[in-house]
């Protein structure tokens, strides 16, 4: 009897421990949003520019002709470990597929009529792209490059996030006013969340492991728990004029904010939730890029002004900016600190920017 009751004893003290453990990383993956802050209380990390970080402004690399027709380009997505870059030919309906390491287009991928967002998800060697004009998300197979899957049943389908633990693609739906929820095993949708406004671009912070949204008709971010897929949070950007793109500083804990509206950058502390900075950038700004390690942002504007910026702590310095027709597109490879600007029409072709600080 004493055996038996110290065996069970035993499977108590057991499954306390794996229910305890089980809590506390549900605890540690839920989406911290409150309604004064995206950070965990306690939470530090360091925040200076990694050895050898170039302060000064861009410069010119070289200019690789794209094919296609000169045309309108969206959103990119880089996969470093591939050394890849994706980028949205949009009004061509096309996705270009282009080696960072050697420089050259390998591919294009068809069938993405009015493609805009890209995102690189190289957990499923999937890359997701929203084909505006099907009104559906298609999902092209990083290997192959061919297209495996299409999530329909979306309005206009624009930024696109991907959060690891929950596995699940999120996808603004700009004019539907809603983030889309799309299960990454199986690329089906799972649901729709309202956001009660238009639906800028959307971003998965791994700190407070929440998807956050641009609501740009009605100024604000908000912060959706990636688990119940339920808007937990909402946060006001006083000074801000249809919020659209944005990027994150998720070491800093700092959101940098473009305004399409007012030509406005807003730098915004994730530990507070408020507005510590406004910048002055071109006209109507759409894409960020943020190079983590040397701390630079780079802000691309519709009407072709390049902004560059570099970040110590929570203050932003700009450091030049770079004019080219239609440059509102912009990404950073993390890996060189290179930036790519693919751009329309140079000379009647489509060309692909290359600068490097």
């Amino acid at each position: 009897m004493k055996i038996r009751r110290r065996v069970r004893s035993l499977i108590g003290s057991a499954i306390l421990v794996c229910v305890c453990q089980s809590a506390l990383a549900a605890q540690a993956s839920q989406c911290g949003a409150s309604a004064s802050s995206m950070t965990p209380a306690g939470w530090s990390a360091k925040v200076v520019a990694a050895p050898g970080a170039v302060r000064g402004p861009l410069r010119l690399v070289r200019d690789i002709p794209l094919p296609g027709p000169a045309n309108r380009f969206d959103y990119q997505t880089i996969d470093a470990s591939r050394g890849r870059l994706y980028m949205s030919h949009m009004n061509a309906g096309r996705v270009v597929v282009f080696d960072l390491d050697s420089s050259r287009v390998i591919a294009e991928v068809k069938g993405t009529p009015r493609v805009t967002g890209v995102w690189a998800v190289p957990d499923h060697h999937a890359v997701y792209a929203s084909a505006a004009g099907n009104h559906e998300v298609a999902v092209i197979d990083e290997q192959t490059l061919e297209i495996v899957a299409r999530v329909g049943g979306i309005r206009f389908p624009d930024g696109i996030a991907y959060a690891p633990a929950e596995d699940k693609v999120f996808v603004s739906d700009e004019s539907g006013g809603a983030d889309v929820v799309i299960d990454a095993p199986t690329n089906r949708k799972r649901s729709t969340i309202e956001l009660g406004g238009e639906a800028g671009n959307t971003h998965y912070d791994s700190v407070s492991h929440c998807v956050l949204v641009a609501v740009q008709t009605r100024n604000q971010l908000v912060a959706i728990d990636p688990a119940s897929e339920k808007i937990v949070a909402r946060y006001d950007l006083p000074g801000s004029d249809h919020p659209h793109g944005f990027a994150i500083d998720e070491a800093g804990r700092l959101a940098f904010i473009s305004c399409e509206g007012n030509g406005k950058l807003l730098v915004v502390d994730l530990r507070t939730m408020k507005v510590l900075s406004t910048h002055t950038v071109g006209d109507d700004p759409d894409v960020l890029a943020w190079d983590a390690a040397w701390r630079r942002l780079y802000v691309a504007s519709e009407s072709g002004v390049l902004t560059a910026f570099v970040a110590d702590g929570a203050a932003l310095h700009p450091v030049g900016e770079i004019r080219a027709p239609h440059a509102h597109t912009v990404s950073v490879d993390p890996r060189t600190h290179r930036v790519y600007l693919p751009l329309e029409n140079v000379d009647g072709r489509p060309v692909l920017r290359i600068l490097s600080p």
